[in-house]
Parts: C-alpha cells; sequence; structure tokens
C-alpha cells in the first residue's frame, strides 16, 4: 500500500540556476562581425568593396594631411616645400583666418568685439535651452540682441539704448492695455515704440559723441563667417514665433486673416530663396522714399525670415493637425479662453510634435545664408570665392579652403541636431 505522505516529485530546486555564458560562437567581435558583415554573399561583396574603398580613400588623403604645410606666405612657397609630394597647403587657414571669420570688417585690435559677442551668445540661449538654469538668466537673454548689437556694429551707445527703451515702452503700453483687448493692446505697443525710436532719434543726433568708444562699423563690411553667424541666429529666432503667429491664422476662423496667412505662406514657398534675396538687394530699394538708406542685412534678415517662417508655419500647422479633437475640447471644457488654451495645452504638444521639422528647417536654414553670396554679400563663401581664391598668392587653394567651410558648417548643425534629438528624449511622454 503506498504512503499518502510521499512525495511524488523526487527533487525540486529551491533556487534557480546561475545564468551561464552564452557559446563562444554566439558572442563578442566574431559574432557580430558574422552577423553585421558577412551574414550572405551579397553583404560579404559589399563589406569587400567597402573595405577596398576605405583602403584607398585613406591612402590618398592621410599623406594630404600628414604632409600638409601650415607655413607659408602663398601657394608657390607651399609647392617649394612638398617638393613635388602630395600635401595640403593649409598655409592658407592660418594666413587668412581672420578673413574666413570676420571678413574684412574688423582691425587687428577689435577683434574682441565679435568674439566676445558670439561667446556671450551661448550664455544668453542657455536658459533658453535648458529650462533647469535659473530664470533670472533670462534678463540677460533679452538684453543680449541689443549688447551684440552694440558689439558688432558700434556708433553711439545711445542709439542702442533708444532702441531698448522703445521695446519697454511698447511693452508696457501692450500690458496697459492688453487685459481689455489684445488687439488694442498689440496696435498701442507697436505704435509707442516707433514713436520712442522717432523721438529717440532727435535726442541721440543730439547728444552723440564726435568719437564713439567703439567705432561704428557699416553693415557693407560685414563678413565671413561672422554674417553667417549673424542671418542664421537673427532669422532662426524671428522666423519660429512668426511661423507660428502663420500656422495659428492659417486655421483662423475669421476668413480675412486665413486668407492672407493662405497667400502669405503659399507664396513665398512656391518662390526660390535666392529670388527674395534679389528682391531685397535690388528691387525693394525701388519700393522705398528716395534718399531712403535701408540697410542691406536688415533686407535680407527680412527675406530671409519670410522665407523661414513660411515653412515653419507648415511644420506647426502639422504638429496642430496631428493632435485629436479631445485636446481643444479639453480646453473648452476647462473655461478656458482661445489664447489660454493654446498656450497652456495645444501649442506645447504640436510644438513638441514638430521638433524634427522646425530644425529641419533651422539647418537648412543656416546653411542657405550662404547664398547671400550672390547678391555680392561677402560671407564664408563668398570671402573664399571671392577676395582669397581672387588673389595671386592663393589662387589655385580649393580643397583646403571649402573644407574649412565644411568643417564650421558641420559643427554648428551637428550641434543643432544633437540639441534637437536630447530635446526630443527630454520631452518623450509615451513610454515605448
Amino acid at each position: 500500500m503506498a504512503d499518502n505522505n510521499t512525495n511524488p516529485i523526487a527533487y525540486m530546486r529551491e533556487t534557480p540556476l546561475p545564468q551561464l555564458d552564452p557559446p563562444a560562437s554566439e558572442a563578442g567581435l566574431g559574432h557580430w562581425v558574422r552577423q553585421n558583415l558577412f551574414s550572405s554573399v551579397l553583404n560579404t561583396v559589399l563589406t569587400l568593396a567597402a573595405f577596398v574603398s576605405l583602403y584607398f580613400i585613406f591612402t590618398s588623403t592621410v599623406p594630404w594631411f600628414v604632409n600638409g604645410v601650415w607655413q607659408s606666405e602663398s601657394i608657390r612657397g607651399c609647392r617649394e616645400v612638398l617638393e613635388g609630394a602630395t600635401g595640403g597647403c593649409f598655409a592658407v587657414l592660418t594666413e587668412r583666418w581672420n578673413q574666413l571669420l570676420f571678413g574684412f570688417t574688423y582691425s587687428d585690435d577689435q577683434y574682441w568685439r565679435p568674439t566676445l559677442a558670439f561667446a556671450l551668445l551661448f550664455v544668453a540661449i542657455a536658459p533658453v535651452l535648458f529650462v533647469a538654469l535659473p530664470r533670472k538668466m533670462l534678463y540677460f537673454t533679452l538684453l543680449y540682441p541689443l549688447l551684440a548689437f552694440y558689439l558688432i556694429w558700434g556708433g553711439s551707445i545711445y542709439a542702442t539704448i533708444s532702441t531698448g527703451l522703445g521695446f519697454v515702452v511698447g511693452y508696457l503700453v501692450y500690458s496697459r492695455f492688453v487685459a481689455s483687448s489684445f488687439a488694442l493692446g498689440l496696435i498701442g505697443g507697436v505704435v509707442a515704440a516707433f514713436v520712442t525710436w522717432w523721438l529717440g532719434g532727435f535726442v541721440v543726433d543730439a547728444i552723440a559723441p564726435a568719437t564713439p568708444f567703439l567705432e561704428e562699423i557699416p553693415s557693407r563690411k560685414m563678413g565671413g563667417f561672422m554674417l553667417n553667424m549673424i542671418l542664421g541666429v537673427v532669422c532662426v529666432s524671428l522666423s519660429l514665433p512668426l511661423g507660428i503667429a502663420l500656422a495659428l491664422g492659417r486655421q483662423s476662423r475669421l476668413p480675412i486673416i486665413r486668407i492672407i496667412c493662405v497667400v502669405f505662406i503659399e507664396f513665398v514657398r512656391g518662390v526660390p530663396l535666392i529670388t527674395l534675396l534679389f528682391v531685397a538687394n535690388v528691387i525693394l530699394g525701388y519700393f522705398l522714399p528716395p534718399d531712403t538708406n535701408f540697410d542691406l542685412i536688415l533686407r535680407v534678415i527680412i527675406m530671409i525670415t519670410m522665407f523661414s517662417a513660411a515653412y515653419i508655419a507648415e511644420v506647426i500647422r502639422g504638429g496642430l493637425a496631428a493632435l485629436p479633437t479631445g485636446q481643444y475640447e479639453a480646453g473648452d471644457s476647462l473655461g478656458l479662453d482661445y489664447a489660454q488654451s493654446m498656450r497652456l495645452i495645444i501649442l506645447p504638444q504640436a510644438l513638441k510634435i514638430s521638433i524634427p521639422g522646425i530644425v529641419n528647417v533651422a539647418v537648412g536654414l543656416f546653411k542657405d545664408t550662404t547664398l547671400v553670396s550672390v547678391i555680392s554679400m561677402f560671407d564664408l563663401v563668398g570671402m573664399i570665392r571671392g577676395p582669397i581664391l581672387a588673389s595671386t598668392e592663393w589662387n589655385g587653394v580649393y580643397w583646403e579652403l571649402f573644407m574649412a567651410a565644411a568643417v564650421l558648417f558641420f559643427v554648428v548643425c551637428y550641434g543643432i541636431s544633437q540639441y534637437s534629438q536630447w530635446l526630443e528624449r527630454k520631452l518623450a511622454t509615451d513610454h515605448r
């Protein structure tokens, strides 16, 4: 007779077995190489072709860099040093670095001005890009445009103070009337700012010293990579809020506002940027009063901002369309008006969705600033194609100059791309 208390299971392990290492053939570098490089006949052929191509590229470019000449006064001096060997003439970078970065704008003792403005740019945008920083830093962000303008252009400091005073007066008037009517506050603020600038012009002319502390630099002399940075930073900063306004205006229930926004967006997107630059350089002057001195850089900034704002508007409109109708109904159920609903519920989500598209437009805009060289503005590319290559000392040096330009643009564009990816990860709320 069987014992009822007898356990039918002969042995039961109370603790799990330790995890074993994978087989040697399924781990390590050898497994990765087999899986990714030689997993099939086609992959093997492509891998071998890639290795052969890399070998020829490596053997051709490494001597060009290793034997490069960094100290010479002309391309002929580089050729004498090389004596027929393969090598780059990088001496053009050491001899003309100031023109590549700053053009013919400043004398040797004035390079600190744009350098300081560029360094302070990172301090100004830091609280905008990283919300964890103290919010008091935003005061410096608001002051930075005036400070950078004074450092780069110079002239009378009273003109800069008058410009800042106009913004302050305009904001005070706007905040006074916006509670009763947004349109009244906006119009009143704009009018007050323009009146302050108009009256301030007379005061500045009366009290401006004959010799300013910082030498005034005409915009026509602006050049080098500094000009690309000025156009890129200013146009991206202005086109984003303008693009948001156009995207919201295109969805407005008011027919006049919607039609104006649609016509503006479709017209600007249907015209090449180079055409708008020619308009800014030549045609726009015919519509201005006689003897009107409308700064060329300001005209170019207006056109590039309009161009990029139209594309950003379409990107943001896609983000708005991607939101479910329940988000709009949520604002109505909470008793929020249109402005509050957009600011607190709709726009934050739409902008998060639109981050890749906005960054794509920003990167493309920064690279498109090189198009100003076709209207005789000596940006980085214009400086290379014009004064440097036209000189007898460096006529024939191409790869070194354009490679340096590519590196500068890559650093900026790659930095923008990496920040956007970090921001997407930070704002990710869907757990996948």
